[in-house]
């Protein structure tokens, strides 16, 4: 009798970062320069988004949009606008750890690139720095997944 390891009974998926770049940057501040001159107390707003789409076999495009937009005395001081994206292969992956992978696990890669970019532009626009909080994407994937759960347990008919 022979003895089968844990890796003979699963397949090893694979996954590789096959490159990761800025897709679309934008910096505005409207109320320059006379926000400069305001005392600062700012309000920020964080909007964040993810999506993915297959642009060869086994290899995925994942984007990370984040929207910050940062109010000072009921003006807009800046927005920030980066859509951070990768391309990842993946293969050999089940449905389930395939979706969890494009939805949690790559945005969590993209994230500190994104947030790097972040608080490149806005210091480069003059502001002080602004360092987005560490995001738990597996937390943001399962509150997704429960919300797509309720949304078709309501659209079914009783």
């Amino acid at each position: 009798m022979t003895e089968t390891t844990a890796n003979e009974q699963q397949p090893q998926g694979k996954f590789a970062i096959q490159k990761i770049y800025v897709k679309d940057l934008s910096f505005e501040a409207p109320n320059s320069p006379a926000c400069f001159t305001e005392q600062w107390d700012p309000k920020v707003n964080l909007d964040l988004n993810s999506s993915a789409q297959g642009v060869a076999e086994h290899n995925y495009e994942v984007v990370l949009s984040i929207t910050v937009t940062v109010g000072n005395n009921d003006k807009t001081a800046y927005l920030v606008e980066v859509q951070q994206a990768g391309i990842f292969h993946i293969e050999e992956f089940p449905d389930s750890m395939l979706r969890a992978m494009l939805g949690s696990f790559c945005p969590s890669i993209l994230f500190p690139y994104a947030r790097e970019a972040v608080s490149d532009i806005v210091t480069r626009g003059g502001f002080p720095q602004m360092l987005l909080n560490p995001i738990n994407f597996d937390a943001l994937y399962e509150q997704h997944l429960q919300q797509q759960t309720q949304q078709a347990d309501t659209s079914q008919p009783q």
